[in-house]
């Protein structure tokens, strides 16, 4: 009985409330009515005097300048009265114009970075005269696993002959001199070009000259231009180096150049140089194997288009002479490597690397922005339902919908601007850090700084924001500003803002999901790499590189150097050994991978298109046991293990498994067959296995199955050595005693890069660990403002069913009920995003994989995952609201209007 009478009274108090309001509608179209007499018989018309009694029983200082904007207001004016009036509402409420400012401010902040960044190093044309017109011509071999073989000299004379589509072309190899006269002696990073290089490329010199048609030729003497870098922070900007005389050893010998001029400021590619000579001061460019070996190939080739010609037509002008080419030397390019030919713009191929990764970045940077507008947007409909009342009666007082909704323009846009000014204060900085994190895949980040797209992107994000905020809430109706419409109570408006309100939540939870899964890849991808173990010890071995000296010494006096370097490196206090090898593991990733042919004495071919490859390390005796790499069988290198003595190799368990299963490898003969080896000096006789080592891969983080042949250092060509020390304590205590022992046989000997195994290693996981840290960040701050919105959505949804929550108490539902109602409403609104971020992800997979063959979906168990994570973030979410709707007081929430 006592809870019919609630019941009774609850419904007569909705009655009479309803009631009194159209009774105080009616009063105050009378009062209005009243005072328009009054005004009209002190002269005025009537129509001004009904304006004028509107104004003063209106109320509301918007209704005034809706009236004054009917009289003849211009809308800018009125628009610039609406700003004001925006910037004292939102004043009113503090914590939730922070809140939206913050949330737009990060969500327009990273988008805006992101593009000034993107525009800076994929969009900005390079400096290069007529850059368009500027490509990159590319040989590849996928048959054994080369994607850029780059171009012999024979190769580039018979391509570059008679092309009509592309009007010049210029030649750039890489290469390392030892020079002096830059100070002390130290390894230089070159290029050697010809003389139409820069012709073609479009460069100017900011001092001096470039090298031209002068400088080619046997007889030219050695020219040497700086680059604009290399300049401006290793010597000072001199503005007097032009004409200095240095040194650059090569291959043993040494020859002096002249600098004639400074480069300008460019985009250093294909490599990062710090010098760029003429041919003649490079000794190897000058040899017979380098001019006349096809397949000796160490140059990069730049062409220009010719007047009127396009890409498409150099591709294929270019794959017909090609197909000529390997058809005339069937022998050099067999069927089964698969050589081909391709060009791309230049500007193109330079961002090869770092494209995917930046456009990838953007997206998801892309998905912030759109939960940042959703969050916010959950807000603006919350607090808009409730200032209903507030709308009601502005719309009950004749202001029309576009005046209303012109007022919500003008509040959003206080908002965004606010948020947009944020955001470009939080992009500046970010624009550096993201500077330096793409210049890990491309050179044109190097010259990055922050310039106007930054402003205007910001600008343009906050206004799209706040035209989409202003228009997300509707307006009351007509019939819903009369009656019902000024009460608190619940209707149609504040249903479908509240369904509204949902969808939003769905959007950011979708979002958060597949930011939340990326992440999770890159983070297992990067837990793989660092759980992998190289087989061999990182920890305390240091690491140096010799560079090989030109100074007048031999061959075998330079081989002499770097075994007595190692034995006087060995004897030192708190060294345990020490041993040198030709290629650095990890660091010479081109040469690490790169294997040569090979075949086993007296043992018949499988097939007749067995391809037998390995890999080839020159190692001293002493490396296996510094690197702590166990012999399976037979012996180390020693000393006797001579360039005079018999040749012997070391090969890897994988190797003699395959060659030899089930039986003894040692004593049997390999000899190197590639045709390669007569350019490094390789000897193709036989050798004699000594040794069988356990498998090992020194290339790749994750080992990968590979054939390896060990030769001793002694035995193979002399290019420079890397000195490895295995310590009993910190290696790097240990740099200079080691560099003074080395100096000490050679004065002037180089020694640099000295870091540990494992620093190489980390730094080599260095891109990995970013890509985890950025996409994760990216998932954290999209998951927590997720999370917030879901707990919004749910307190949204309790303060919004108080009412409901007090009948079914009082009609004896149990609290726990209402608590598992809220809890079961949080849960369902994330699985609706989980399912929906999991098919717009696997359908934007589907759309990328078509651009990006590598790119692969999340593994079921990283996506369960995932989804876990963002399960129980909204169940903790929901807690809170959910233990508000279980606490509700039955007579408290009847009696609440």
């Amino acid at each position: 009985m006592r809870l019919l009478n609630s019941l009774r009274f609850r419904i007569a108090t909705l009655f009479r409330r309803s009631q009194m309001n159209a009774e105080m509608e009616e009063e105050l179209r009378a009062h209005i009515q009243y005072r328009a007499d009054d005004l009209e018989r002190s002269g005025l018309s009537r129509e001004e005097a009904e304006r004028r009694a509107r104004i003063e029983f209106g109320g509301h200082v918007r209704y005034k300048e809706e009236c004054r904007e009917a009289a003849g207001g211009v809308f800018f004016d009125s628009l610039l009265r609406d700003v004001r009036f925006g910037v004292r509402v939102l004043r009113k409420s503090p914590a939730f114009t922070v809140a939206a400012v913050v949330t737009l401010a990060l969500g327009i902040g990273a988008n805006a970075a992101f593009f000034s960044v993107i525009r800076g190093v994929l969009l900005t044309p390079l400096v290069n005269r007529e850059e368009d017109r500027l490509i990159y011509i590319q040989q590849s071999a996928p048959g054994t696993q080369v994607d850029n073989a780059t171009f012999s000299i024979p190769e580039i004379a018979d391509i570059s002959r008679n092309l009509k589509t592309i009007g010049a072309i210029g030649t750039f190899s890489t290469t390392d001199f030892t020079a002096q006269g830059f100070g002390e002696t130290r390894e230089i990073h070159a290029g050697v070009v010809d003389g139409g290089y820069f012709e073609v490329m479009g460069l100017k010199p900011v001092l001096g000259r470039l090298l031209d048609a002068r400088d080619d030729g046997l007889k030219a003497p050695g020219a040497v231009v700086l680059t604009y870098k290399f300049w401006a922070t290793g010597l000072g900007a001199d503005p007097n180096v032009i004409g200095r005389v240095i040194r650059l050893g090569s291959m043993m010998q040494v020859r002096s150049a002249t600098i004639v001029g400074v480069l300008e400021p460019s985009i250093p590619y294909p490599a990062e140089t710090e010098i760029i000579a003429n041919i003649v001061t490079s000794p190897h460019h000058l040899s017979a194997t380098m001019v006349q070996g096809r397949e000796h190939r160490m140059t990069d080739l730049f062409g220009r288009l010719a007047p009127g010609a396009t890409l498409k037509s150099a591709r294929a002008e270019l794959r017909t002479v090609y197909g000529g080419m390997t058809a005339a030397h069937p022998a050099v390019y067999k069927p089964q490597d698969h050589f081909q030919i391709d060009a791309r713009r230049l500007r193109d191929q330079i961002n090869v690397e770092a494209s995917t990764i930046l456009w990838v970045l953007f997206g998801a940077s892309g998905l912030l922005f759109v939960i940042a507008c959703s969050n916010v947007a959950n807000l603006m409909l919350a607090r808009t339902v409730r200032r209903e009342a507030e709308l009601s009666v502005r719309a009950a007082l004749g202001a029309s919908n576009a005046a209303i909704r012109r007022s919500l323009l003008a509040e959003s846009l206080v908002l965004c601007a606010s948020g947009g000014l944020a955001g470009v204060l939080v992009a500046i900085p970010m624009v550096g850090v993201l500077g330096r994190y793409a210049l890990r895949y491309t050179v044109r980040a190097g010259d990055l700084t922050v310039d106007f797209s930054l402003l205007w992107m910001g600008l343009a994000l906050a206004l799209a924001a706040a035209f989409f905020l202003a228009f997300v809430p509707r307006l009351p109706s007509a019939d819903s500003s009369r009656g019902l419409g000024l009460t608190s109570g619940s209707n149609r408006f504040t249903g479908s803002s509240r369904r509204r309100i949902r969808v939003f939540t769905v959007v950011q939870i979708a979002a958060s999901f597949l930011l939340l899964a990326s992440a999770g890849v890159l983070f297992r991808t990067l837990l793989s790499l660092q759980k992998a173990q190289p087989g061999f010890e990182t920890g305390h071995v240091l690491m140096a590189n010799l560079p090989l000296l030109s100074d007048g010494r031999t061959p075998q006096q330079v081989a002499q150097f770097y075994q007595e370097a190692q034995r006087n490196v060995s004897a030192l206090p708190g060294v345990e050994s020490a041993a040198t090898c030709m290629f650095a593991p990890w660091r010479d990733g081109r040469f690490l991978t790169f294997a040569l042919q090979f075949s086993v004495e007296g043992r018949e071919r499988e097939s007749s298109k067995e391809d037998l490859r390995a890999r080839f390390r020159f190692v001293s005796p002493g490396y296996f046991a510094t690197l702590g790499i166990p012999l399976v069988e037979g012996r180390d290198f020693t000393e006797a293990d001579r360039r005079e003595a018999e040749f012997v190799v070391v090969v890897s368990k994988s190797v003699a498994d395959r060659l030899f299963p089930g039986r003894d490898a040692l004593n049997r003969h390999i000899m190197w067959t590639d045709p390669l080896i007569k350019y490094a000096d390789i000897s193709p006789e036989p050798r004699r296995i000594v040794g069988v080592l356990a498998d090992i891969d020194d290339a790749n983080i994750i080992p990968q199955p590979n054939l390896t042949i060990y030769t001793p250092f002694a035995q193979g060509p002399i290019f420079g050595a890397n000195l490895l020390v295995r310590t009993k304590s910190d290696p790097y205590a240990l740099v200079p005693t080691i560099t003074k022992t080395i100096r000490a046989a050679a004065a002037t000997q180089p020694v640099e890069h000295t870091s540990t195994l494992q620093d190489v290693r980390m730094e080599v996981l260095a891109d990995k660990r970013v890509n985890a840290l950025v996409f994760g960040g990216f998932a954290a701050l999209a998951l927590t403002i997720s999370i917030v919105g879901v707990a919004g959505v749910l307190a949204f949804g309790v303060s919004w069913r108080t009412r409901e929550f007090g009948i079914r108490l009082a009609l004896g539902a149990q609290p726990m009920r209402i608590l598992a109602g809220v809890l079961i409403d949080g849960v369902t609104i994330t699985a609706i995003g989980v399912v929906a971020g999991g098919l717009v992800g696997w359908g934007l997979s589907r759309l990328a994989g078509n651009y990006v063959p590598e790119l692969k979906l999340p593994e079921p168990l990283l996506l369960i995952a995932s989804a876990a994570v963002i399960f129980a973030a909204a169940a903790m979410a929901s807690l809170l609201p959910a233990a508000r709707a279980a606490r509700v007081d039955a007579v408290q929430a009847l009696r609440a209007e």
